[in-house]
């Protein structure tokens, strides 16, 4: 089967056969499914254009001395992509949204969706040699769960048991039924990791992943090189991957400017413009679930007072921020984390605007506001910017904001969830549960607003189980406007993920679930 799979390859890339006569041929040899899937994917690069070799350079604008190996640590965007680049998940977000496989080849759901069962790829290897297993995934799971700060460890409460059924077969049992347990399932700090005796070594850097780690600086440089063994034929086209944290957005593009390298993501947008009339340079957006935030810890006088939080609400011009922060590669948010890219967007829901009448009426109710924002560049391009825009709206409602310019390396260990306000970003998730679960429910590890509602809660449960879709809507428009109205965040704007490349670089469609193709460029992405 391999040697005619191989055949009808060199056929395609010759010239000799179509895409269309190579997935004709594909159905004659049996070829159907997820499998068959890869294959067309494949088809689709190598008639681009793609082939393998060189070494991919990127300048990434996160990155910190605090980070780990650790993935249940991840809380950057550096970091995210060192994850994607040496291990793998049960599932991949694709260009369309959905979710494909990646190491299960397939899932299915039972009594319910109470009971999920993932098949396994057979003869998948980790770097070190062993070969990917069900024991491999049950406790890649288990490390998120029990006693733990990652923060999967909310959305996996709804796992009761995980048991194997066979080498290649893991069941999940779950206290409620859930259609999005799939995407649940492919959180990216869930990587799959090798384990010993019920184990994972979480900082031993091997995955499954298409490049092998041969050396992390944190805060400074990753390097790794292709994986030999790579269980995708359609993916992983360079040789090596450097990546490089700069976080100056100045400093990145005259590193791609220069040369130094092929790829920056958080282009500035202020001279975006410019970069994009450079010879030699590419600009390029994608719009997805990106969210910038100002969120205030609930559980933290005064931001424990739902007036004082209404007040900062309404003493908001978003049109201004999106304007002047975003240069309008973006839209305004409406004090929620749900896209109007997500299937259960609430577009009816009143659009909040900037009021300083209705802002000096809850400041008053709320005793006066005087208040600090923390800012610093590494929560999001522009943060201190919109920041300073903002104490200048507020000024007009009486509201006395100081805006406390932080550093940007060490923002996420030292200021967010923190500092009782502050500033932060956002990718979104893909569905509504998920982006919920992982910040909004009660308790969970990231909820960096410290808010719990008894409704939003009951709510959160009821929707994640119901199958008929008008209804499931209506609990999350219901949700969203909870948040919205009580909820501890002001959510002014979804930006676009806008990145840089060299002309070199050549892709497919991209993901917009994570900046940089689902922050999977460097396995999806060629050189052309």
């Amino acid at each position: 089967m391999d040697n005619k799979i191989d055949h009808i390859k060199e056929q395609l890339i010759s010239g000799r056969m179509t895409r269309r006569e190579f997935a004709q041929r594909l159905m004659v040899l049996g070829i159907a499914g997820s499998s068959a899937g890869t294959l067309l994917t494949w088809a689709d690069q190598a008639q681009a254009g793609a082939k393998r070799g060189g070494r991919l350079r990127a300048g990434i604008a996160h990155g910190s001395t605090t980070d780990s190996l650790d993935p249940a640590t991840y809380e950057n965007g550096f970091m995210s992509k060192v994850n994607y680049a040496i291990q793998n998940h049960l599932g991949e977000v694709d260009h369309t949204g959905n979710m494909s496989p990646e190491l299960a080849e397939s899932w299915e759901p039972q009594n319910g969706a109470k009971t999920w069962v993932f098949n396994l790829r057979k003869g998948v290897e980790f770097h070190n040699g062993k070969t990917l297993d069900s024991d491999d995934v049950i406790a890649s799971f288990q490390h998120h769960m029990g006693e733990t700060k990652s923060p999967a460890k909310s959305l996996l409460k709804q796992v009761s048991s995980i048991r194997k059924d066979g080498k290649y077969t893991v069941v999940f049992e779950l206290t409620g039924g859930n259609a999005d347990f799939p995407f649940v399932a492919s959180d990216y700090h869930i990587a799959i990791k090798p384990s010993k005796d019920g184990k994972i070594d979480p900082t031993d850097g091997i995955g499954t992943g298409a490049y092998v780690l041969n050396k992390l600086e944190m805060g400074v440089r990753f390097f790794g090189k292709r994986n030999p063994n790579y269980f995708k034929d359609d993916r992983g086209w360079f040789n090596e991957l450097e990546m490089l944290s700069i976080v100056d957005p100045t400093a990145r593009s005259n590193a791609l400017t220069t040369g130094e390298v092929d790829v920056i993501d958080r282009v500035d947008l202020k001279t975006a413009h410019l970069l994009a009339r450079k010879s030699g340079i590419k600009v390029e957006e994608t719009t997805g679930t990106k969210h910038y935030t100002f969120p205030m810890r609930t559980d933290t006088a005064p931001f424990d007072d739902n007036n004082l939080r209404l007040a900062l609400k309404h003493a908001i011009n978003r049109d201004e921020i999106v304007e002047k922060v975003l240069f309008g590669h973006g839209v305004v948010g409406n004090d929620h984390p749900i896209a109007p890219s997500n299937p259960f967007h609430a577009a009816t829901l009143e659009q909040r605007t900037y009021d300083p009448d209705k802002a000096r009426f809850y400041a008053k109710k709320a005793g006066g506001v005087k208040v600090q924002l923390s800012a610093a560049d590494a929560a999001f391009p522009g943060a201190v910017d919109a920041a300073v825009l903002y104490r200048e709206h507020a000024a007009a409602a009486g509201i006395d904001i100081e805006v406390v310019r932080e550093p940007s390396d060490g923002y996420w260990s030292n200021v967010w969830m923190k500092k009782p306000w502050g500033a932060c970003y956002w990718g979104g998730r893909p569905t509504e549960d998920w982006m919920f679960s992982t910040a909004y429910q009660g308790g969970a590890s990231w909820n960096d607003t410290f808010w719990k509602n008894d409704r939003f809660d009951k709510l959160l449960i009821e929707a994640r189980a119901e199958t008929k879709q008008n209804k499931r809507r209506e609990m999350y428009y219901e949700m969203q406007q909870i948040v919205r109205d009580k909820g501890g965040v002001v959510v002014p704007m979804f930006a676009n993920y806008v990145f840089g490349t060299t002309d070199k670089i050549a892709h497919g469609k991209m993901a917009g679930n994570w900046d940089l193709d689902g922050d999977k460029f460097h396995e999806r992405w060629w050189y052309s």
